[in-house]
């Protein structure tokens, strides 16, 4: 299959290009640990993601969300595919070269617990990528832009000799936030940045997120299975189903007319807060269990499941192909654009 590469409009800056994104995970068994096949986590998948917008990443868990960002940053190394940022392909910086465009990318990850060192104060966590890429010279100037940095996320700067143990799950995510900034990154890949955080707590930390995107100019690549939330921040939806993109829009076009079945399915869960209106609302269910990425189906990955499935869908896989203007999907059931 050929995966079209969603360009939207020639005068946007694209900041990440990814273009057929592979990311297979071996499978071992035996005494000699002999290859007998791998789990497809990630699996072809295209995007771009433009200056100052964020783009949100959605899908049920286990799609591979989470390992699309992870391999974007080379936390793990790609099997196949290209990842560009500003123009350069990450996939084949040599380690000093990647080390040195992380200052321009960084990654705010889903649980603020582990993500913490627990033997380190706010100090050197927040400090430690200006220590590691050499930005502040003196520990004086470290300690002022460690000061800046969470007065930025609303933490009194005071907090900075104190340790995690002794921060809420939201504040401790405020400080991964601040440990991200340090740097002055062009973007940011949010992992399911709010998962783990009480609801009173996710709305404060997802308008903060807008709030220092419009102050500093950032740019997001927003993981997450919260639609609801998914709809407030990101500019641009991208839905995920084994591996795969099935479908991407703006937020409006998306979630008021999803094309893919399963887009459809997933927007019928979210609950609408008029009463009147979710009582006529019409539940599309999901029969089965997500299929196995080690032994993904035939054809289109969502057949096994999908209420309108032909013939054709169990043989051959559909193109990721524009529908509409800037409206990407791939369904053999969704005539491409002419």
């Amino acid at each position: 299959m050929t995966s079209e590469v969603p360009m939207e409009s020639k005068q946007k800056e694209v900041v990440l290009h990814v273009e057929g994104l592979k990311k297979y995970f071996p499978i071992r068994r035996g005494v000699f640990q002999r290859h007998v096949g791998d789990v497809k986590a990630v699996d072809g998948v295209s995007f771009d993601v433009y200056r100052g917008e964020t783009l949100g990443l959605v899908g049920e868990s286990g799609c591979g969300k989470t390992t699309t960002g992870r391999t974007i940053i080379r936390l793990y190394e790609p099997t196949a595919g290209k990842v560009l940022f500003q123009g350069r392909d990450l996939a084949k910086l040599s380690g000093s070269e990647m080390r040195s465009t992380r200052k321009h990318i960084q990654m705010i990850f889903q649980d603020p617990y582990a993500s913490l060192n627990p033997r380190m104060s706010v100090l050197n966590i927040v400090g430690e990528p200006l220590e590691v890429h050499k930005i502040a010279s003196t520990r004086a100037k470290r300690r002022e832009r460690v000061a800046e940095l969470l007065e930025l996320v609303g933490l009194n700067p005071e907090f900075m000799r104190r340790y995690p143990h002794e921060f809420s799950g939201g504040q401790r995510q405020r400080i991964g936030l601040a440990r991200a900034l340090a740097l002055n990154p062009d973007l940011i890949v949010c992992d399911e940045p709010i998962s783990a955080l009480d609801v009173s707590i996710q709305a404060q930390v997802v308008n903060l997120l807008e709030d220092l995107q419009e102050q500093l100019g950032l740019t997001y690549l927003f993981i997450a299975h919260d639609l609801s939330m998914v709809r407030h921040i990101s500019d641009r939806v991208a839905v995920m189903y084994l591996g795969k993109i099935v479908e991407l829009a703006d937020r409006e076009t998306l979630y008021n007319r999803p094309l893919h079945p399963y887009t459809e399915a997933l927007l019928s869960a979210v609950p609408v807060p008029d009463p009147e209106i979710e009582k006529t609302r019409q539940r599309i269910l999901i029969e089965g269990d997500l299929p196995s990425p080690a032994n993904p189906p035939k054809g289109c990955n969502f057949s096994t499941r999908c209420r309108k499935a032909k013939p054709i869908c169990f043989e051959k896989e559909p193109e990721f192909v524009e529908v509409e203007d800037g409206h990407f999907c791939a369904c053999h059931l969704v005539p491409p654009k002419k």
